[in-house]
């Protein structure tokens, strides 16, 4: 399983990369806009801020295949390793299948439908990224769709994986790990949920009030 951060906020991933099994971070441009630098300041000190180490991914602006894949290939040369995210539109999957001819990996992103996914995946994307919370919030059924993408890249495209992402709540990420996705990207509201539970909290307090008012200590020595 791969586990990111949907952020450009480097201070919140220098303080989860500490705690959490990052394999990295995803951005898209309204995210990357919220930070107010240039994105070839913030990539580098994002991946500055996982250790050196980790897979970054950024969205290219254009809308046409041309543009689009002169823009990820600029991405890519400027840095390395870097996963391009493609909107699974026609232009999308036109430059999808021009830049795996070039070896450029990609993510189909704003995937509102299981059968739009699979297309970004047979055209050639590592990684398609469905939206569960916005495409809750329009009606529809995140959790579902995902399901059903899922089953769908399992049985025509193996090789691709669900990176599901648009997250209001750690269970919505849960289903979709128990929905058989291999990655999940979250914000860091949601991250910090996982970790940050009131009634943990709450019970460790209570075994260090035990401990200090049995031996008038909260260490084991």
């Amino acid at each position: 399983m791969e586990l990111y951060l949907d952020t450009a906020d480097v201070t919140a991933v220098k303080r989860l990369a500490r705690v959490l099994p990052l394999h990295g971070v995803t951005t898209n441009p309204s995210i990357v806009a919220k930070e107010r630098k240039p994105i070839w300041e913030v990539l580098p000190a994002l991946r500055d801020a996982l250790g050196g180490t980790g897979k970054l991914f950024a969205q290219v602006m254009a809308s046409d295949a041309e543009r689009m894949v002169a823009e990820a290939v600029l991405l890519n040369q400027r840095v390395p390793g870097l996963v391009v995210k493609i909107p699974v539109t026609a232009e999308g999957l036109a430059a999808i299948k021009k830049l795996k001819a070039m070896s450029i990996p990609t993510l189909g992103t704003a995937v509102y439908g299981a059968g739009q996914g699979l297309l970004g995946a047979l055209a050639g994307a590592e990684y398609v990224a469905p939206y569960v919370n916005r495409l809750d919030a329009q009606g529809g059924d995140g959790i579902a769709m995902v399901h059903e993408l899922q089953q769908l890249l399992n049985l025509h495209a193996p090789h691709a994986k669900v990176l599901a992402a648009s997250f209001k709540t750690p269970r919505q990420a849960l289903e979709c790990l128990l929905a058989g996705c291999q990655s999940i990207t979250l914000p860091v509201d949601v991250a910090e949920q996982f970790i940050g539970t009131p009634a943990v909290q709450a019970a460790v307090e209570k075994f260090e009030q035990d401990w200090q008012g049995a031996f008038g200590t909260t260490l084991l020595s």
